[in-house]
């Protein structure tokens, strides 16, 4: 693969359009081997890469709040079909205080979603990604997860994050108001971004990659999401990899469209879900974010991640919360 982390400068728009260099069955699945922490955590391992943060990590993330702005980084809840919400989240009202007893009066409501997908800010728990039908750490996909659920790498072992978060403000860097869909964001990229934007990805850290998804999508409309959009190319995640982060996540899904690897329609998931064991955030409006960091002129900040407990959920819908 060209695009090493060796390459000076960023990919312009143009070297980086649709889902940028191809790369062969053979070239992923030497990737995927090379990138794999499989066997490395036997104590908890449905649990991953969050089991590189520790207590000292945490106290550094604290120790990165000074103003005490808080940013929420999830979407609002979707109700509305599109061509990026082919499953719309639910919420209807089931009690309009006319249910119990006269007083006092209590509204309730019902909300649910299949998440995954385009439209609800959510978490990829371990269990969600399977690659040659092993999830990670080698556990055979159909032994593991069945109707009844996830017996491994459910949404449950992983509990809260608290860790550095890095924003990777692409079209910051780029001095674009976003990513075209099928950009590709490559090794070099991310490096690029680390020295335009004074950060460090280092052991432990959630990196949150902003394409400006939402903002073109507010200014352009909806499109399919599924068919094109930015995202990393594969050639990013040894890079990650060797940073040894605990956590990827983005406005997409990390993954660029359409897949440069044929016959993997997401190999960033695969690579870092079932080889690296390293969950995902998918969907977050980092719009605010990107204005809070810009404000406050600096890209690292703490990062709260807090999942539902979901006995056997292959993930969770999400609202984490940057603290600057």
């Amino acid at each position: 693969m060209s695009g090493s982390p060796g390459d000076d400068g960023p990919a312009r728009p143009a070297d980086a359009a649709r889902g940028g260099p191809a790369v062969s069955r053979a070239e992923f699945d030497a990737v995927f081997a090379a990138v794999s922490t499989w066997g490395r955590w036997s104590g908890a391992p449905d649990r991953g890469a969050w089991n590189r943060v520790t207590g000292d990590h945490v106290r550094r993330a604290a120790a990165l709040v000074r103003s005490g702005t808080t940013v929420q980084l999830g979407l609002p809840w979707n109700t509305r079909a599109g061509p990026d919400n082919s499953r719309p989240a639910l919420h209807y009202m089931s009690d309009l205080g006319d249910v119990e007893a006269p007083e006092p009066a209590t509204h309730k409501d019902f909300i649910a979603a299949d998440y995954h997908g385009k439209a609800v800010s959510h978490l990829d728990a371990l269990s969600h990604v399977a690659y040659r039908g092993r999830l990670y750490d080698g556990r055979p996909a159909r032994e593991s997860v069945t109707a009844g659920g996830a017996r491994f790498g459910s949404v449950e072992a992983l509990g809260p994050l608290v860790t550095k978060g890095v924003l990777l403000d692409l079209p910051a860097v780029l001095g674009s108001d976003w990513l075209e869909p099928g950009h590709a964001v490559r090794a070099r990229d991310v490096l690029a971004a680390e020295r335009a934007l004074g950060v460090t990805i280092d052991e432990g850290c959630a990196v949150l990659l902003r394409s400006g998804r939402f903002r073109r999508r507010r200014e352009l409309g909806p499109w399919d999401a599924d068919a094109a959009c930015a995202g990393l190319h594969v050639d990013a995640v040894p890079l990650l990899a060797e940073r040894a982060i605990a956590l990827l996540g983005g406005d997409g899904d990390s993954d660029v469209r359409p897949s440069p690897v044929e016959g993997v329609h997401s190999p960033v998931h695969a690579l870092a879900v079932a080889a690296m064991g390293v969950p995902l955030l998918d969907n977050l409006d980092l719009e605010a974010l990107s204005a809070a960091c810009t404000e406050a002129g600096r890209h690292e900040f703490m990062i709260v991640v807090s999942p539902l407990r979901v006995p056997g959920g292959t993930g969770s819908p999400v609202n984490p919360v940057a603290v600057l």
